[in-house]
């Protein structure tokens, strides 16, 4: 269902489904403030929208780093009030970024359930392209830190090709900066214990994660707003 501003939104059993959870366990965040009220439209019924969604999709990487519901709580008083669907995206990014490298072999069905949604085989092959999946005898191989933000490009509409170029970019430039980031963290470490040193980079690495994180965000918006102005200037020159 779309809203007359074209915004989704969702009934709680449709939510449920959408983030691999069931009704019962939406209800029960809702009643923990970990959710927010829905939205109540005609004959009193609930609608769900994006960041409701993204929230729960927070709860879970959440979960999955081992966080106990009162600590997911407190994690989630700390964050602003009024955080849109892409900034919670971006949370969640963030905290996925503290985990080590997950690959499991799953079947179709348990691929489907960790997606939050069905795959096509179309769908696969996209997420096969994007190096999320790799099918094997056994089931699919996959990347579960890379997951969700392949079944997110799904809806994006760019060519499977304009995604991979997109992919090779960012490996370069991150692994570009993640060389000079950590010769510049050798230089400040070289007489440290190796102890200390470990300490350091557990510690670091959430930190750098939202540092580049942000300073992407920040980017790309300049960027886009450079676009769409200089579009807006030649329409206005061509008019």
């Amino acid at each position: 269902m779309t809203t007359d501003a074209g915004e989704t939104t969702l009934t709680i059993d449709e939510l449920a489904a959408r983030a691999g959870v069931t009704v019962r366990t939406v209800r029960f965040y809702g009643t923990k403030g970990l959710l927010p009220p829905p939205v109540i439209g005609p004959r009193r019924v609930g609608h769900y929208g994006r960041e409701h969604l993204a929230r729960l999709a927070l709860i879970e990487e959440l979960q999955q780093q081992g966080m106990t519901l009162a600590a997911i709580e407190r994690y989630l008083q700390q964050l602003p009030p009024d955080l849109d669907a892409h900034d919670l995206a971006i949370h969640r990014a963030v905290v996925a970024s503290w985990a080590p490298d997950a690959v499991e072999t799953v079947p179709r069905a348990e691929l489907e359930r960790r997606a939050g949604r069905a795959l096509g085989d179309g769908d696969v092959e996209r997420l096969a392209a994007m190096g999320v999946v790799a099918a094997g005898d056994d089931g699919y191989r996959v990347d579960l830190g890379l997951l969700r933000l392949g079944v997110g490009l799904l809806d994006v509409p760019l060519s499977q090709e304009a995604i991979l170029a997109a992919r090779t970019v960012l490996i370069e430039h991150s692994r570009a900066a993640a060389h000079e980031l950590s010769q510049l963290f050798r230089g400040e470490v070289s007489q440290r214990a190796a102890r200390d040193v470990k300490s350091l980079s557990a510690h670091m690495q959430p930190l750098v994660m939202q540092a580049l994180l942000t300073t992407f965000q920040r980017s790309l918006k300049e960027e886009l707003r450079d676009w769409l102005n200089g579009m807006s200037e030649e329409d206005g020159g061509t008019a």
